[in-house]
């Protein structure tokens, strides 16, 4: 849905970013600050996610890349657990400029039983040339055996 308004879309998305950014870390910090106790602590994280496309005699082309570097917390009670972690996003197209944007995710789960888990993810990531909001959802359940 494009953002429509009197200034550049660029920049009122990367301000609804920010603030959307800003708003997931207090809430995070809020409800982690009710249990002191089971903040598991900050935490890095680096992570490279690359795309390869095609199929037949021509084989995978590489697409691109982005690597992020978060900054996170975590932390869980009982059987709940959760946390959130942003930052720079180095994003790698193939034969194409490279490009630093901002990216993050809260995320959470739920011990259903002693060998069953219900977990989910929200994550966000800002483009310099898109005009609309980039969102991506994760949820699932996960057998222990």
């Amino acid at each position: 849905m494009p953002i429509s308004g009197g200034c550049d879309t660029s920049l009122r998305f990367r301000r609804f970013s920010f603030y959307l950014m800003k708003s997931l870390l207090i809430g995070a910090a809020s409800a982690l600050a009710f249990a002191p106790a089971a903040i598991a602590g900050p935490y890095i994280n680096i992570e490279n996610n690359a795309g390869w496309s095609g199929a037949g005699e021509e084989g995978l082309d590489f697409v691109g890349s982005a690597t992020d570097f978060h900054l996170g917390i975590e932390g869980g009670k009982g059987n709940v657990s959760g946390g959130l972690q942003a930052g720079p996003m180095l994003v790698a197209p193939e034969n194409a400029e490279t490009t630093v944007e901002l990216s993050g995710k809260a995320f959470g789960s739920v011990a259903l039983s002693p060998k069953a888990d219900l977990y989910g993810e929200i994550s966000f990531a800002t483009a310099e040339e898109m005009d609309y909001a980039n969102f991506g959802t994760k949820v699932g359940v996960k057998f222990k055996l």
